[in-house]
């Protein structure tokens, strides 16, 4: 009897411990301030934000997931570089150029044309004024990558819309748009099989984009070393 009656107590103090418990409010909160955080109007002032700051800034040092620095500076002087030294890392193959042609049509031909001749609908519309025709500037690669990563003039930067990899790939159609308005013979695709995995300022691009190299050729190029 004493047994049952002990039983019987345990349960019902379990059942009230139970009883009590809501999952979305725990009865222990070891990090209160993950639960309950505190909340700031916008724009306000308060001490926890340094010099005056709306928000708090990134620890110094640390860079966002995916991306990699870039080691040409937004001067004359970098865009000088970039335009010289700085080459397309990803393979011009069909898909992505038909890749950098989507984008293209998002991003820049309501500025730039869809031909890349400066007559886009906001040029038509007279919003924007004195957008110059692909192939009346001297442009490279680099230098139309440059461009985008920091913007130049009336145009801003697209380094926060697109990825590294979706800019090479714009960047392949605007060449193709220029050559094809200096009336030049339109490139060949690459031959993947044959490149090397494509690495540029900012670090590996397109993992997995068609830039490995077969088991044939390594041993080729092995050979030939």
């Amino acid at each position: 009897m004493k047994s049952l009656f002990n039983k019987s107590m345990l349960f019902i103090l379990g059942l009230s411990a139970v009883s009590c418990v809501e999952n979305s409010k725990p009865n222990y909160q070891y990090m209160p301030n993950m639960y309950e955080t505190v909340s700031y109007e916008p724009y306000g002032a308060y001490d926890v934000f340094a010099n005056e700051q709306e928000a708090k800034l990134p620890v110094e040092g640390t860079i966002p997931r995916g991306w990699m620095p870039y080691e040409y500076e937004d001067s004359n002087e970098g865009y000088a570089a970039a335009k010289a030294n700085l080459k397309n890392p990803l393979p011009y193959t069909e898909e992505n150029l038909a890749a950098g042609r989507q984008l293209y049509t998002i991003y820049c031909a309501v500025c730039h044309g869809d031909s890349g001749d400066g007559q886009g609908i906001l040029a038509q519309r007279e919003k924007i004024l004195g957008i110059p025709s692909y192939d009346t500037r001297d442009i490279t690669e680099g230098s139309t990558y440059h461009v985008m990563y920091y913007g130049l003039n009336a145009m801003g930067s697209y380094a926060s819309q697109t990825s590294i990899e979706e800019r090479w790939q714009i960047d392949h159609y605007v060449m193709s748009l220029r050559e094809e308005l200096l009336g030049n013979p339109e490139r060949e695709y690459d031959n993947i099989e044959t490149l090397t995995p494509a690495v540029n300022a900012e670090g590996p691009i397109g993992e997995g984009t068609a830039t490995d190299i077969s088991d044939e050729q390594r041993q080729q190029n092995q050979n030939e070393e």
